[in-house]
């Protein structure tokens, strides 16, 4: 899956992975949040979530596309101020921060101070291998973190990713020094995920607490 892929649907404004209000799944979690000042959000595009979220914490955001992070700011009428950090461009505004660039370089620096992450569309766009590496690089941010983290299952055999199918065999692979517990549960057969629309005969949501 390479950057160029997902920066042309941002340019195309191919956008069937965004939602127009904030999560079921982490509106279900979010008042029993763990109680800190920052959250980090991997992959965060222009999410909804992040309001949400915001009402309980300073957000951190990372984000491939520059189109994503202007369009965040300006649809919720903020006016950001922008940065250079090393290979990164820094938005800010308020309580959130967007570090534009590559994921995968993100610095140290950018989750200074941060136990708690939040994944609902990170994961599940990127194919096996890729996330193998995805997961290598947050804990290597993170020596000690705890994770919202929301899946996508369905029969590998009628669709293929993105959205990915990850199932629950998988995270114990990805987090093999974590807790995994299964949180919530939202079965979406026949009614599509996000935008888009699903012809798989299974189609589930799950959140989970990850902790190490």
């Amino acid at each position: 899956m390479e950057p160029q892929f997902w920066q042309q649907r941002w340019e195309l404004n191919e956008l069937g992975f965004q939602l127009d209000a904030a999560h079921p799944l982490l509106c279900a979690q979010l008042a029993a949040m763990p109680q800190q000042s920052k959250v980090f959000v991997p992959l965060c595009g222009k999410s909804p979530d992040m309001h949400a979220l915001a009402s309980r914490y300073q957000v951190i955001g990372a984000e491939l596309a520059e189109i994503a992070c202007r369009d965040f700011f300006a649809e919720a009428g903020l006016t950001a101020s922008t940065s250079s950090f090393g290979l990164h461009q820094l938005w800010q505004s308020g309580v959130y921060q967007l570090w534009q660039g590559d994921f995968f370089a993100l610095p140290l620096e950018a989750v200074a101070g941060t136990e708690l992450i939040y994944d609902r569309a990170a994961l599940i766009a990127l194919p096996p291998q890729m996330r193998l590496q995805y997961a290598a690089k947050l804990q290597q941010l993170f020596q000690k973190a705890k994770m919202l983290l929301i899946t996508l299952e369905y029969p590998e055999g009628e669709k293929q990713g993105p959205p990915f199918a990850v199932f629950a065999d998988e995270l114990p692979l990805l987090f093999p020094n974590a807790s995994i517990q299964l949180a919530g549960i939202r079965n979406l057969t026949g009614q599509g995920f996000a935008r888009r629309k699903f012809s798989t005969s299974q189609l589930v949501e799950k959140s989970w607490w990850i902790c190490w």
